[in-house]
């Protein structure tokens, strides 16, 4: 008899507009979250910071079935574990991806939010990361393209129309980052050690460099407009279907 074959993983992809943001969403913040909202200058900063966590909260608690003030979260950064093993101090203050915990363990998250728009990934026990980036002018493209891009990404980015290679660059960004984020390691872990299928073909993760390689990726672009490139990478070797939940429904669960 053969394996039996597990069913598609259902990631839940929620995205809120920074004008849904309200001060009665910042109760249900702890106090080291609202601590760090009040250290912004700009109102879109604290308006992405505060939908950020009050909806990492509310679904978590929905899904857990607790109150989204009972909702715990634990800092974790891989680049400082790496650092420590090799005998290097790492940072004192908390940081890193966080884990649900409490009534929620057990619960993947990623976070991202750029421009008026802010992406939750929530998974049930498999690692996910998230990106989106706003398509932004930028002074020195090519500067920014030798941080970020490996010799084989850079080769065909350079290749590119000059009107092609901004929307490209952003698309590069985006995949690497998630991927990143999904295996812990965050930017910390050098965007350039990873290197992901051109933004104009289907996303695939090519090559890891350095260690810390996830054992299996499954790796997509999200649709936000052409102003912005988005992605989405479960750590996974499974079929991955994800869950797009509808502006009403996101709404709904802000007004809670």
């Amino acid at each position: 008899m053969g394996g039996m074959t597990l069913p598609p993983l259902a990631p839940e992809i929620w995205w809120a507009h920074t004008s849904w943001a309200t001060e009665r969403l910042s109760d249900l913040l702890d106090a080291r979250e609202r601590a760090r909202g009040d250290r912004f200058l700009h109102r879109a900063d604290r308006d992405r910071h505060l939908l950020a966590r009050a909806m990492s909260r509310l679904v978590l608690a929905e899904r857990a079935g607790c109150g989204p003030r009972e909702v715990e979260f634990e800092l974790r950064c891989r680049s400082c574990d790496e650092k420590e093993r090799a005998g290097a101090e790492r940072d004192a203050e908390p940081h890193g991806k966080p884990h649900p915990a409490g009534p929620a363990r057990g619960w993947e998250i990623s976070v991202s939010h750029s421009g008026e728009w802010v992406v939750l990934v929530v998974s049930d026990g498999v690692p996910v990361g998230v990106d989106v980036e706003r398509v932004a002018p930028a002074r020195d493209l090519e500067g920014l393209a030798a941080y970020t891009l490996s010799d084989t990404e850079r080769e065909v980015w350079e290749a590119l129309s000059g009107e092609e290679r901004r929307g490209a660059f952003f698309g590069y960004w985006a995949r690497k980052e998630a991927l990143l984020k999904a295996t812990g390691l965050g930017l910390a872990g050098g965007l350039r050690r990873v290197t992901v299928s051109p933004p104009h073909t289907g996303a695939r993760l090519l090559e890891w460099t350095g260690g810390g390689d996830p054992a299996s990726s499954w790796l997509a672009d999200l649709d936000r407009g052409e102003e912005y490139r988005a992605a989405l990478a479960v750590l996974t070797d499974r079929p991955v279907e994800p869950v797009l939940h509808p502006a009403s429904a996101v709404r709904e669960l802000l007004r809670r």
